[in-house]
């Protein structure tokens, strides 16, 4: 463990003998609003498990997904077109049903109003739904991608889903499948114990995803003969795997029917070469004092996650948001959030932290000593006693919990690991004190350093740990 304090940057980092070039999808939010509190959960596991990835040693590419193409853009940009008309000062009463009511689109309004006048005030929707839409998506996704910075998450590639149409990437693909001879005309059986509505006994563009483990087979093409969503998330995580041969995709957990049918695709589309790992992440319910939170005004229906980070801030709404597995419910306190006690994982972290940074300086100024790491590496350090030995035990883990956290796609394993050895440095911390012992001694220069190592590795390792998880170590609370 005492490795730690002679490399603090790269101690504890994988090498594997092969990395893997992985890329990582994660939000990708319909472009239709701001980012709310039902995307943050996602968003920070996928951003957590992008960095773990990396600490483990494999090439990691963090990538978000627009969808640009399908009708909820239409309704984006009528929505858009009532605000533009209101900015001119037209009486455009109540937000017609089925538009989006938010607040958030009378800047977009603005701009429109400010770009072309009266231009399109009584045009037919022809002449302005393309140029509109173009104009909403980009604002929402400048919108989207601040509301990110706030959590300090940003991606290295944006896809659209528009692009990956109109250059005939979707044809490309399902071509591709063709030749393959997996794909052809059939009828599908009814779903088994389930509603037959919207079922049709008619023939069907059919994708042999049954030949690599989904339940049927499943159509790529509409009735109206455009492709489903279905065909385009085919060329695009083909488009994926050019670059990646494993493909991990953050999903909110209602995605889960869609699972198997995407990865089959993903084997099927790259001939094996790539595979698809999903995460499911659960809903997250927000109380405060144990009450269900209110919804809110500005978004329509939702609590945004701007209100959410500018009420807590991003570190402790990031590290809360890993401390249970994705795919279990999270439920998320404020007033909790907020309390400086030890039931609050976030404070009792950073409070271990915090703590060894401040005895460190206290050490400096008793012992005189500047102890630098050179310093505390000649110190003889042997655990006399078992609250010691279990943090070096705690530290020296370090590389194997990244290792195995990372191989099962699991970023929470790391904030568990943060809290458990917080919690152990608070009880070696309190064994001293119940014994009347000072951590350090001026008295007893050498039993000190011994201590001052302990803490000094404990703090790299914790560091280190809240590095992966995004969440910046403070040195005073």
């Amino acid at each position: 463990s005492l490795g730690i304090v002679q490399h603090p940057t790269n101690w504890g980092r994988g090498q594997p003998d092969r990395p893997q070039n992985i890329n990582v999808e994660y939000v990708s939010a319909n472009p239709t609003g701001p980012m709310h509190v039902g995307h943050c959960r996602g968003a920070v596991v996928g951003d957590a498990l992008a960095s773990l990835l990396e600490e483990a040693g494999h090439h990691v590419v963090r990538e978000y997904y627009i969808n640009d193409a399908g009708a909820q853009v239409d309704v984006l940009a009528r929505s858009a077109f009532i605000r533009y008309r209101e900015a001119l000062g037209h009486d455009v009463g109540p937000i017609p049903e089925g538009l989006y009511p938010g607040d958030y689109l009378i800047p977009l309004g603005q701009s429109l109003a400010a770009e072309f006048q009266d231009q399109f005030a009584h045009a037919a929707e022809t002449e302005w739904l393309q140029i509109f839409r173009i104009r909403a998506v980009a604002a929402m996704m400048s919108m989207i991608r601040d509301d990110l910075l706030c959590l300090n998450i940003s991606h290295d590639i944006y896809a659209s889903e528009l692009a990956l149409v109109e250059h005939g990437k979707v044809d490309e693909s399902i071509a591709a499948l063709d030749g393959a001879g997996l794909m052809y005309e059939g009828i599908l059986e009814p779903p088994k114990g389930k509603p037959v509505d919207d079922w049709e006994p008619r023939p069907q563009y059919l994708f042999r995803s049954s030949q690599f483990g989904d339940d049927v087979d499943r159509p790529v093409r509409k009735s109206d003969g455009s492709w489903t969503y279905f065909a385009s998330d085919i060329a695009y995580h083909r488009q994926k795997a050019e670059s990646a041969n494993l493909l991990v995709d953050v999903w909110g957990a209602d995605h889960g029917g869609y699972v198997k049918r995407m990865s089959a695709a993903t084997t099927a589309i790259t001939d094996g070469k790539a595979s698809l790992k999903v995460i499911l992440c659960q809903l997250v319910r927000l109380f405060r004092d144990g009450e269900p939170v209110k919804m809110s005004k500005r978004s329509g229906n939702f609590v945004t996650l701007r209100e959410v980070v500018d009420e807590v801030g991003a570190d402790a709404v990031r590290f809360m948001m890993l401390m249970r597995k994705a795919d279990a419910p999270l439920d998320f306190d404020f007033a909790k959030v907020l309390e400086q006690s030890k039931d609050n994982p976030v404070f009792y972290v950073q409070y271990a932290h915090a703590r060894i940074c401040s005895v460190l300086r206290k050490g400096r100024e008793e012992l005189g000593k500047s102890l630098q790491d050179d310093d505390l590496l000649k110190v003889d350090v042997r655990p006399v006693d078992d609250a010691s030995m279990a943090l070096v035990r705690k530290v020296a883990e370090y590389p194997r919990m990244i290792e195995q956290a990372a191989r099962n796609c699991e970023p929470h394993r790391v904030a568990y690991y943060a809290h458990e050895l917080a919690a152990l440095f608070h009880a070696y911390w309190n064994r001293g004190k119940d014994e009347g012992e000072r951590f350090v001694d001026p008295e007893a220069p050498d039993a000190s350093m011994g201590r001052l190592v302990l803490a000094r590795m404990t703090g790299l390792a914790l560091a280190r740990a809240l590095h992966v998880l995004g969440v910046v170590p403070v040195e005073e609370l």
